[in-house]
């Protein structure tokens, strides 16, 4: 599932490549998943000029003109692809035909990635914008694990099960560890581990990627990862489920119940 960091670039790149263009069609191949009917999402785009592109939590919110809003959730296998002919992209879930003959699309084996038109505004603090107070805040009154809670989307947006193991083994807190129960200097210091493992990661996608819509990328991940056996430091690596989703770690990593 594409993260925080893969989505920033998505978002950097389709503004680079997109922005100032106008929609010349909207072609859309899966109907199901969108909030709209078909020819009102149609209506409610083509014609208009794309104007800006941003990360919205796990979703890409793409900004045309006429006050118009498209947020796309690429869920668990969604990718985007850039449009090389007229012939839709395979598993193409919506495209992108701007005049001029660029274009992209949003692809999905499983059908599920989702477009939403004039999404409603996420009232939860972004990973990259929640202050470290709200942050301390936000653990001080939880009792669930800490990658629970760094998961939940409506806790706080954009982490997901991949960088969720990464901040944690960045911090040396385990993941088994109760969010209210970790003292206040460790959980400064994992205020600190989201900024630094997001943005570290961030630049490391948008240096692989550069212009092109190239897919998510793990290459670089330290502990996530069932070919990763061992840590930075030559540790092994432990892996068991929390809330169904497979969890990487060390026993270095400090537990506090």
């Amino acid at each position: 599932m594409a993260e925080l960091p893969d989505l920033t670039v998505f978002a950097q790149i389709l503004e680079r490549r997109y922005k100032g263009k106008t929609l010349a069609t909207l072609e859309i191949s899966v109907a199901k998943k969108i909030n709209v009917p078909a020819k009102e999402l149609r209506t409610a785009l083509e014609g208009r000029e794309l104007l800006h592109v941003k990360r919205v939590g796990k979703t890409l919110q793409l900004y045309f003109s006429g006050n118009q809003i498209l947020g796309l959730h690429l869920m668990l296998r969604g990718e985007l692809s850039a449009i090389e002919n007229d012939e839709p992209s395979r598993f193409q879930i919506i495209g992108f035909h701007f005049e001029g003959g660029e274009g992209f699309a949003v692809i999905d084996m499983q059908k599920q990635a989702t477009p939403t038109l004039n999404p409603n505004p996420v009232a939860v603090p972004d990973a990259l914008e929640i202050t470290e107070k709200e942050f301390l805040k936000l653990l001080s009154g939880k009792r669930t694990l800490i990658k629970t809670l760094l998961m939940d989307q409506k806790s706080i947006t954009g982490i997901g099960n991949s960088y969720s193991d990464e901040i944690l083994y960045h911090s040396g807190i385990s993941p088994f560890s109760i969010a209210k129960a970790i003292p206040e200097q460790h959980a400064r210091e994992l205020y600190k581990s989201i900024s630094k493992v997001l943005h570290t990661a961030i630049e490391k996608i948008d240096k692989e990627n550069g212009n092109e819509l190239k897919g998510e990328l793990r290459d670089f991940m330290k502990i996530h990862g069932a070919s990763i056996k061992k840590g930075p430091k030559g540790e092994e690596i432990l892996s068991e489920k929390i809330g169904g989703r497979k969890t990487y770690y060390t026993k270095g990593q400090e537990l506090f119940e």
